[in-house]
């Protein structure tokens, strides 16, 4: 049997698993993982599937520590730690996709200030800053001069970043309004965030102490995300904001298959299996060689934006057209496993 935990969330997995659950006829078990008691409540359960979310507080606090825990105790979990010990962790990703000698955007993290001056004086602009979370584009920044550099060295060597952007997620959210993509209570939402932040910002307390910059790949109206999941992936094109670089989180959305270079489809497909993960999310942009270079990796992704996707690829990069279900695909891998 199959646990899942419950979660009543639309923008999680969760009520996407038990659809496919009662469809199929597969047993499962709604459990609470806040539960002091959640080891116990797992007895006689194979498995055990999560979507936690990186802005949820409780989450923050102890998703990966049980996550974890059940894995090495022989149980078989979604995520497991491959896929999920770096998500939502771009410091994480930069060791891990150059160990595996991965084609990482050009990365640079400093823990000191001395370091990170000495390296400013000495590199070009325009550099991409980034705090280690942060999804949609959020805590994400063009610099442009070593001036603005020196500031953000003087900051994050000083009382450091809140975890929540305020002013910069009230543009957004005034953006998307605008567009017709988001209402108008998202903006009051966004007025009173500006006053009081998200409980979990105030979890995850100021982002300090590090400095992280990406080399900005100029040329690019747009990236390319490739979900991979046991074998399978389908992919969307993200286009930029207006005159703005920032693609993730721009609510402009290709799905056709012909904007989707294959290129990339092939490099995911590679990158998992050294990665030997259950399910992730990576995006891509082109070099200046018109070659595959990836920006950051996730398990998690909000669910809405893919359901217009046209069909999907397997290995072999065969095309299979018309509706599919890749939360379908995680269940049966977690069936499979646990056989």
């Amino acid at each position: 049997m199959i646990a899942i935990h419950n979660n009543k969330s639309k923008h999680l997995f969760q009520y996407l698993w038990i659809d496919y659950c009662n469809a199929n006829n597969i047993p499962y078990k709604l459990v609470d993982c806040y539960s002091n008691d959640i080891v116990e409540e797992l007895k006689g359960c194979s498995a055990l599937m999560w979507h936690y979310n990186q802005a949820g507080f409780k989450d923050i606090v102890m998703a990966k520590s049980l996550l974890f825990s059940l894995e090495q105790s022989g149980m078989n979990v979604f995520p497991n730690f491959n896929t999920a010990w770096h998500f939502d962790d771009k410091v994480g990703q930069k060791y891990l996709l150059e160990a595996l000698k991965i084609n990482l955007v050009k990365t640079w993290v400093f823990y000191d200030r001395e370091t990170a001056k000495q390296w400013i004086e000495q590199t070009s602009f325009p550099k991409v800053f980034k705090l280690r979370g942060g999804a949609g584009s959020q805590n994400v920044r063009l610099v442009h001069s070593k001036k603005e550099a020196d500031l953000l060295v003087k900051k994050a060597f000083g009382k450091g970043f809140p975890a929540y952007d305020g002013w910069g997620s009230l543009k957004e959210r005034i953006r998307k309004w605008r567009l017709g993509k988001a209402n108008a209570k998202e903006v009051v939402k966004g007025i009173v965030r500006m006053v009081q932040p998200p409980r979990y910002a105030k979890v995850i307390g100021s982002e300090m102490n590090y400095l992280y910059f990406q080399e900005f790949i100029p040329n690019n109206d747009s990236d390319i995300r490739i979900v991979v999941i046991d074998g399978k992936a389908f992919g969307i094109k993200r286009m930029n904001r207006e005159n703005d670089f920032r693609a993730s989180g721009s609510g402009f959305i290709r799905y056709e298959k012909e904007q989707i270079d294959e290129i990339f489809v092939k490099e995911a497909f590679a990158i998992h299996k050294k990665l030997n993960a259950q399910c992730i999310a990576y995006d891509f942009v082109y070099d200046a060689d018109k070659k595959p270079l990836v920006i950051e990796i996730s398990f998690g992704f909000a669910n809405a934006g893919y359901n217009d996707c046209e069909g999907y690829w397997d290995e072999l990069l065969q095309w299979y057209p018309g509706k599919f279900n890749p939360y379908g695909w995680m269940v049966e891998l977690m069936r499979t496993n646990a056989k």
